[in-house]
């Protein structure tokens, strides 16, 4: 029972959808502008710098709280699932229709608390491909696909190698319309709009 509380609680705090918050605050409705994503790139893009790392801040936290308390209740195990469930609310929040964001900063919130070792190394992949190529997308697939391989390197548990597998699939699996705009070359670079 306790653990079903843990999820329903970790479903609801990744629900929360941040940047459709601040931007309403602001006045507009995220949706409608940039890539209509509320996601921590499109808050960047559409409500710069300030905004943006609010956003980014809370949606890590999305990540790291119920891994605290996944932790705390039932051990690994349910820390990873209760990340995974708030990467899902984020996903698909409850309080916008079941849409939401492609779940990256989420995801490094619960790196961040389950594995801070993947997490850093899979910020230096996701920083080395912007570089390369300025493309926010192409760097999150690609530091969401490396995270298993990390994981496994560093001789994790068994809990977080699950967490970063079943987490990659979801990043790459809701980031569909970017990998189509990224083979069609109409992908939007940094400094460009969208």
């Amino acid at each position: 029972m306790k653990s079903l509380l843990v999820l329903f609680f970790a479903y609801l705090l990744g629900s929360l959808p941040t940047a459709y918050v601040v931007a309403r605050y602001k006045g507009f409705d995220i949706r409608r502008r940039g890539s209509g994503n509320i996601g921590t790139t499109n808050a960047f893009r559409t409500m710069g710098t300030g905004p943006g790392l609010l956003v980014l801040a809370v949606d890590v936290l999305k990540g790291v709280i119920p891994v605290l308390v996944g932790r705390a209740v039932g051990g690994n195990w349910l820390a990873g699932f209760a990340g995974l469930v708030a990467m899902a609310g984020h996903s698909w929040s409850v309080f916008l229709s079941f849409q939401g964001g492609r779940g990256v900063a989420t995801a490094a919130g619960v790196l961040l608390a389950l594995a801070p070792g993947a997490l850093f190394w899979a910020f230096l992949i996701w920083l080395i491909v912007l570089f390369t190529t300025r493309y926010v997308s192409l760097s999150s697939i690609v530091a969401a696909g490396s995270a298993p391989f990390l994981v496994l390197l560093l001789r994790l548990p068994w809990s977080h190698f699950v967490f970063a597998l079943v987490a990659a699939a979801l990043i790459i699996y809701r980031h569909r319309p970017n990998i189509k705009r990224l083979l069609a070359g109409t992908e939007p670079k940094i400094g460009e709009r969208g």
